[in-house]
């Protein structure tokens, strides 16, 4: 198992960070079939295989996400997309 790991500080202010972070779920969505839904503040993503969380506020967003047997060997893959994907949207 394998365990993905991202914070980053953001300026947007809670709503528009919390705006990104279901952007990026969505992307995950139809790149990875990532089921996900929101927990107050926190972002709960699930697929076969996989399951993490994205929690936001209002200066940070931090993300944890733990990569079964067979997804393990694309660790690095996801989680450069998901930095990329971040640093893009909370600039």
């Amino acid at each position: 198992m394998s365990t993905i790991v991202i914070e980053r500080e953001h300026r947007l202010g809670y709503a528009a960070a919390r705006e990104q972070a279901q952007h990026l779920a969505e992307r995950l969505a139809q790149k990875y079939k990532v089921s996900y839904h929101w927990d107050a503040d926190t972002l709960l993503l699930q697929r076969r295989g996989a399951q993490g969380s994205v929690q936001v506020d209002a200066t940070r967003v931090y993300v944890k996400l733990k990569l079964g047997v067979l997804l393990a060997p694309l660790a690095s893959i996801i989680k450069a997309e998901m930095e990329q994907a971040l640093d893009q949207r909370l600039g």
